[in-house]
């Protein structure tokens, strides 16, 4: 008996330039069976540096969108759905689903497949943002959100549960895995004794990491021998975090690693991971480093507390301003023994829940 044909998915993102949902989009493509699904990402933008982790089997295309509203992009995309022939064409984020919506017009084939990766900041919060999404979800077969924090988030500003379904990240334990911490810190550079804070991710303002700067200079006024290793590049803020960093008091004790095709060796230098941020939907960089052995204080504003377990695998505190954020770091660095436990309990947390095959299976199913 022969296998029936793979199901044709169609991803359509803004780029695959290095992010949290971009990293999904990747995840799910490498781990799906090309037997049973052949799968294409549409890159509105341009194709991004995470098109290199991609099977070759994927094909990605650029539409080179420049910005505002482009009707350009519109029909470049009909007719590159027309060329593809998707049975599922699967948006991320508002913007895609705006473009998929009109290239193959609303209730028309293929079903939409619709994710949502984020809280909603004020600017998706206007009532014209508001209208949009809602009339869009209407034309959308299901919209799934990465927590169910984030689908309780949407279903409180009024969006209806009925199609709304919950896909939580997994994270590969296999490429994220504790490491000789000393050792690791001598290979890239970084002092080998002392307490490490690191942060994680593109440079985007609700990520916050002016905010963290601004602690760690205040923190290191009342600690001694702790530093901050921060990995990750792009976005509005870069710049302008990196001059911080460079002319704060404590310069030499602030680590700016850019970008790095391979983080891993970066979180198993790190002893805490710090998440100010104030609109993940299920942050990567926390399951990233909870594989890695590695427990993160997150702040309460968004679904990290489907992932952390306060004070047992990882604390969970309001971050919301300088003081709050210093003094939750100096009572997390004040027992390094107890970071040390979470950080063990944080990796059997993340390989016992949050694997990448159930990530996967999840969406087969959605898909099919």
């Amino acid at each position: 008996m022969s296998m029936p044909p793979p199901i044709r998915i169609l991803h359509v993102v803004n780029s695959l330039e290095p992010g949290g949902m971009e990293n999904g989009v990747v995840n799910v493509a490498r781990l799906l069976d090309p037997a049973q699904f052949q799968v294409g990402v549409c890159c509105l933008e341009r194709v991004g540096q995470f098109a290199s982790r991609l099977p070759n089997h994927v094909l990605v295309q650029a539409l080179d969108k420049q910005p505002g509203f482009s009707v350009r992009t519109v029909l470049s995309l009909a007719r590159f759905i027309s060329r593809t022939a998707p049975h599922v064409l699967h948006t991320h984020n508002l913007g895609p689903l705006i473009y998929g919506s009109l290239a193959k017009g609303l209730g028309q084939w293929p079903p939409i497949l619709h994710g949502e990766h984020s809280q909603l900041n004020e600017e998706e919060l206007t009532p014209r943002r508001m209208r949009q999404r809602r009339w869009l979800y209407h034309g959308c077969r299901c919209v799934h959100t990465v927590s169910t924090n984030l689908r309780q988030h949407l279903l409180d500003l009024g969006f209806s549960p009925e199609k709304m379904e919950v896909v939580v990240n997994g994270v590969d334990t296999q490429r994220f895995a504790p490491g000789d911490r000393s050792a690791v810190r001598r290979r890239l550079g970084l002092p080998d004794s002392g307490l490490m804070l690191g942060m994680v991710g593109r440079f985007g303002p609700f990520k916050r990491h002016a905010l963290m700067v601004d602690a760690f200079v205040r923190l290191s006024r009342r600690t001694d021998n702790v530093h901050l290793l921060i990995v990750g590049g792009g976005g509005p803020e870069e710049e302008r975090v990196r001059q911080q960093a460079r002319e704060s008091d404590v310069a030499s004790r602030i680590h700016l690693a850019g970008f790095q095709d391979d983080p891993a060796p970066y979180y198993q230098a790190m002893d805490l991971l710090v998440v100010p941020s104030v609109n993940e939907g299920l942050s990567n960089a926390v399951l990233e480093a909870m594989a890695s052995g590695v427990p993160a204080v997150c702040h309460t504003a968004c679904g990290n507390a489907e992932v952390v377990t306060h004070g047992e695998d990882g604390l969970i505190a309001p971050l919301g301003n300088i003081e709050e954020l210093a003094d939750q770091l100096e009572r997390a660095l004040a027992s390094p023994d107890r970071l040390s436990v979470m950080g063990q309990k944080a990796r059997a947390t993340v390989a016992g829940k949050f694997s990448l095959a159930s990530m996967a299976e999840k969406y087969s199913l959605l898909y099919r």
